[in-house]
């Protein structure tokens, strides 16, 4: 019985939530919207900060792992493949605000241990995709690239590769938006960027301030996944992207 009253308590707590929710927010729209526009000179500068830190770590990230993911698929090293990446792992086993507070104990306050951070949390699923990617082309292919007497750099470079883009763009759109999502703690290092909105919002208590940093850092976060998503499917050739199957064979409907 008490379970069922408490049930009904939470229910009846939620719906008259709601409705004052509903009564309250369009009175209120206006104002709000009017508040956090007021920093729109900072959503603009600090959003302009964190996207540059979150494109050298992007470059600097695509640029250490993707070789290390070719590296990895060699089948001379192929055997270590996983105890390297739990080295790689740490980036992602850290919770990122330590990891940023080890750059900063190590390279001091500012941008630098911020990018470091960034780079750091990047790496895993670019390498890990690249190595995956790489795997997953057919043993058929490459025999038939020896047959015709390529040599290993040009099969990676005209079969392999190729053929592993889709999933290595994908690795990318996840580590650019992991970078997105975390650059707003690089506030908190001194590196700039819409953390400064957020946390000042927080300490602060006010909810524009907050709201005016959230909304930019979940609207970027969007827009490079889109971003990133329309290259994918630019610069991949159709050939070798993922077959969609219509929805009535993938429920298996005749």
């Amino acid at each position: 019985m008490r379970g069922s009253v408490s049930l009904i308590t939470l229910r009846t707590f939620f719906v008259v939530g709601g409705m004052l929710c509903v009564m309250y927010a369009p009175a209120h729209a206006d104002s709000l919207i009017a508040e956090i526009a007021e920093y729109r000179d900072d959503i603009v500068h600090q959003a302009g900060q964190q996207m540059l830190m979150v494109a050298a770590a992007g470059l600097l990230s695509i640029s250490v792992a993707v070789p290390l993911g070719i590296f990895l698929s060699r089948p001379a090293v192929r055997r270590y493949a996983g105890t390297l990446m739990q080295v790689v792992n740490v980036g992602q086993a850290v919770p990122k605000l330590a990891l940023l507070a080890l750059a900063m104990s190590v390279l001091g306050i500012g941008v630098l241990p911020s990018i470091f951070g960034l780079w750091v949390a990047s790496i895993l699923p670019i390498a890990l995709n690249t190595f995956a990617g790489l795997r997953a082309v057919p043993d058929a292919l490459i025999e038939a690239a020896t047959g015709m007497g390529m040599t290993p750099r040009q099969i990676l470079w005209r079969v392999e590769l190729p053929n592993a883009l889709y999933v290595i763009f994908a690795g990318i759109r996840t580590a650019l938006s992991i970078a997105v999502g975390t650059a707003p703690l690089a506030f908190l290092v001194g590196g700039g960027g819409l953390g400064q909105l957020i946390f000042t919002g927080i300490e602060l208590n006010d909810f524009p301030m907050l709201l005016a940093g959230a909304i930019p850092t979940a609207l970027l976060a969007i827009c490079t996944d889109t971003l990133l998503g329309l290259m994918q499917q630019y610069l991949v050739s159709r050939g070798v992207r993922p077959v969609e199957q219509p929805q009535a064979a993938a429920y298996g409907t005749p």
